[in-house]
């Protein structure tokens, strides 16, 4: 008990409230013993006589000498009474302090109570201190804040995980199915072989574009990356420079329309991974034959990268779900595609203090868009045109 905070500031408290009594009381006596006249008390005798009869001798008693003995006997009183008071105040002060202490405590020990029943798997709990606006008041909701943070990332994490579980349980099905059906059967022909080899390439194709980008998502979430200034026209470039041959076999032409001077801080090969998860959509949604454009400027105090594609476009309704996990359109939907692409994108641009943004309309095509603060700051929110018309 004597390593508690409680104790520590009883005893405190009390020897404090004692020290103090010893001054005020010690000064009184002080005083009063300096403005009153002490000294040993003495006895005088005189002869006493009855005429010519000697009676022997008397003790004879000045008014001096009885002021003297009532200062003597006063402050001997006042002494006393003062070390019982002081012994007194202590014994008194330990059991006051002990009581104040315990009530200041008591909702630090509401909010050890509650902590300790929260569970990693039941983060709902919350402290919701009662009280005047103090120190602990602000600590508990200090601690429900993070709480809440944990329970948005921790449900966050078991999303993912169940998501990213379902999405390779599909092409692990079709690989061992194709396996046991077609590549394990000694009687099967070279033409549903090869048919099944096909099949399980696409599968575990999309299982290694699942993989990189379940690893894209933890690695930006973690503290790898050490930013650096950028050029933003440069990152568009060299992304379009990537998607060029893969755009070419599909008779995709792939423009740029890059500014000039568009500084930046931040990781560029994560920025880079971000455009290529636009150009790597455009190119898989545009028709043969089509226009991908890309660009990079500035509008507003922002910086901002986009590319513009000839695909299906998107609903008004599914503009909003479009960046998150594992959602997919009906065009995503046909090629199997994975769903986190655009989610990373969401991740990598708002981890740079950006947003993203998407312009479209059914069958005409999808505009993404990239706002970006640039090496020296913004001020106030990205616009909200669309910058590549």
């Amino acid at each position: 008990m004597i390593h508690t905070i409680r104790f520590r500031i009883t005893v405190l408290y009390s020897g404090l409230l004692f020290v103090l009594a010893t001054l005020v009381l010690g000064g009184i006596y002080f005083a009063v013993s300096k403005t009153t006249e002490q000294r040993p008390i003495t006895t005088e005798y005189a002869k006493t006589y009855s005429g010519d009869q000697y009676l022997g001798k008397r003790e004879v008693v000045f008014v001096e000498e009885v002021e003297n003995a009532v200062n003597v006997r006063t402050m001997s009183t006042l002494r006393d009474f003062s070390l019982l008071t002081l012994a007194g105040l202590y014994v008194a002060s330990l059991g006051i302090g002990w009581v104040l202490s315990g009530r200041v405590l008591r909702p630090v020990r509401s909010i050890t109570r509650t902590t300790e029943e929260i569970q990693a798997t039941d983060l709902k709990r919350r402290i919701k201190l009662h009280g005047p606006r103090d120190e602990l008041k602000d600590l508990a909701d200090t601690i429900d804040t993070m709480l809440a943070r944990l329970e948005e990332a921790f449900s966050a994490q078991r999303q993912l995980i169940d998501d990213a579980s379902h999405e390779l349980r599909s092409p692990l099905t079709i690989i061992r199915a194709n396996v046991d059906a077609v590549l394990a059967a000694p009687d099967a022909s070279e033409e549903e072989r090869a048919r099944a080899v096909a099949i399980v390439d696409r599968a575990t194709t999309r299982m290694t574009r699942l993989v990189e980008d379940l690893l894209a998502t933890a690695r930006r979430q973690g503290a790898a990356f050490a930013d650096a200034d950028l050029d933003l026209a440069r990152v568009v470039g060299e992304a379009c420079e990537e998607y060029a041959t893969p755009a070419a076999e599909r008779d995709i032409v792939i423009t740029r329309e890059l500014g000039a001077g568009l500084d930046a801080a931040g990781d560029a090969d994560a920025l880079r991974r971000a455009v290529a998860n636009l150009l790597s959509n455009a190119v898989r949604l545009s028709p043969s034959g089509g226009l991908i454009r890309a660009g990079a400027g500035r509008t507003g105090g922002w910086l901002w990268a986009a590319v513009r594609d000839d695909g299906p476009g998107l609903r008004e309704s599914d503009q909003a779900r479009v960046f998150d996990r594992f959602w997919r359109g009906e065009a995503s939907r046909r090629d199997r595609h994975t769903g986190l692409g655009l989610a990373i994108v969401r991740q990598i641009v708002e981890s740079h203090g950006g947003r993203v943004a998407v312009f479209s309309r059914l069958g005409e095509g999808a505009t993404f868009v990239l706002w970006l603060p640039p090496r020296e700051g913004a001020a106030g929110s990205p616009p909200e045109d669309n910058p590549l018309r």
